[in-house]
């Protein structure tokens, strides 16, 4: 056991102080955005919105969070990724504290696209922050941490926002939301300043090219966009397959959605260490996580064997998200350095954010119109395209090394 717990702990060694600072600001600002769990809840119960009304404020969600990581990345290349995290925790405080006093459809829907474009351009800026912050040999690790600091921030702040809902109501949330994120704006001001801070990779491209003239990482968007559609059933129609096919109660499903997050704390750092030691490719990496997710799927659908067919795909899932997420962020991060940083990650968190615009809505109609088991079926298909798709890029990458050496 201890040297199961030093070999964990040394997992963690090697990463700079910045990128730890940069962890814990983000698990701030990840447990603050405690209405984002309670959204749906909020605008059906206290706003009266009809179910059509919420999905169109869903789409309009996904929207700004597409328009925020495309801006958020240009302003990261033009004014520098300190700035676009300051400027975009401390006005998303501001916007969340405002959003509690939109009660009518048409304000709810725009005012969420602007808190959701404003809090969105933080992303391209932290991951060019953190390949600033981090040593080549320790990139992966540090996306990872930062990963687990957005898991730990999603698992606490719905315990304590439902917490707060029972105590101060809705607006105690929204109150609490505003505040944590500009808590996180003024540390990282206190702690990250570029005067404190100590850049480990100043790299800066020569005449750099746009993210559009990259071919292989168009065809990398589209196997990210395709990876996300899947993924992010585990948030919505995953749950409701097994409260309705399996007739599993909440607690149940709290504990099986539980053992993703606990899984994900305990093995992530040390499966990344592990894979980094064998010194196996990023593609290669994210093909593993694509066949994994895929899988889950297809184990799913055994849904005779019920419990062992549910914790059999959540184990695949699972250990298919450690591995695709951060070795698919890695490959985007080295391969940013052609062009213009946070343009390159701008398009690379837009691939998510797609997803979750038609991700969730697509998963739920298929589910009405053609059941679960088909779903779960056409899912695992697109699963096996997207190892297709990634395939077809290892070779593209193959060729294209080929042509640069000559």
């Amino acid at each position: 056991m201890k040297k199961i717990t030093l070999n964990y702990l040394n997992s963690f060694k090697g990463l700079s102080k910045e990128v730890w600072w940069l962890a814990l600001i983000t698990l701030i600002n990840r447990a603050g955005t405690m209405v984002i769990p309670f959204l749906s809840i909020y605008l059906g119960d206290y706003l009266k919105f009809s179910k059509e009304q919420i999905g169109t404020v869903m789409i309009c969600f996904g929207f700004g969070s597409v328009a925020g990581s495309w801006i958020g990345g240009k302003l990261t290349d033009k004014i520098g990724y300190y700035k676009v995290m300051v400027g975009s925790l401390v006005a998303t405080g501001f916007f969340f504290w405002g959003l509690q006093f939109l009660n009518s459809f048409y304000s709810f829907s725009l005012g969420i696209f602007l808190v959701m474009m404003v809090a969105d351009t933080f992303r391209p800026a932290v991951f060019t922050a953190l390949n600033v912050y981090s040593k080549e040999e320790n990139k992966t690790r540090s996306l990872t941490l930062i990963r687990l600091a957005i898991n730990l921030g999603f698992s606490a702040g719905p315990a304590v926002g439902g917490f707060i809902i029972v105590t101060a109501g809705f607006s105690g949330l929204f109150w609490v939301d505003a505040i944590t994120c500009i808590i996180a704006g003024l540390l990282l001001l206190k702690v990250l300043h570029p005067k404190k801070a100590k850049e480990i990779d100043t790299h800066k491209t020569e005449n750099p090219s746009s993210v559009f003239s990259d071919f292989p990482y168009l065809v990398f968007f589209l196997s990210m966009v395709l990876f996300s559609f899947i993924f992010v059933q585990l948030m919505s129609t995953m749950p409701s397959f097994y409260k309705e096919y399996h007739h599993l109660s909440e607690d149940t499903i709290g504990i099986i959605l539980g053992v993703n997050g606990l899984l994900i704390f305990i093995f992530e750092m040390p499966l990344v260490k592990y894979i980094e030691k064998r010194n196996i490719k990023n593609i290669d990496s994210t093909i593993i996580g694509a066949i994994l997710t895929t899988l889950s799927f297809i184990a799913i659908l055994f849904s005779s064997y019920r419990f062992e067919s549910i914790f059999t795909g959540m184990l695949f899932l699972t250990f298919g998200e450690m591995i695709a997420f951060p070795f698919s962020n890695r490959f985007a991060m080295k391969r940013a350095k052609r062009g213009n940083f946070g343009e390159y990650m701008g398009l690379y968190s837009i691939a998510f954010s797609i997803a979750h615009i038609a991700g969730h809505k697509s998963g739920f109609e298929s589910i009405a119109h053609y059941g679960y088991v088909f779903t779960w079926k056409l899912m695992a298909i697109i699963g096996a395209f997207t190892v297709v798709v990634l395939w077809l890029l290892k070779i593209i990458l193959k060729r294209e090394k080929n042509q640069e050496a000559v």
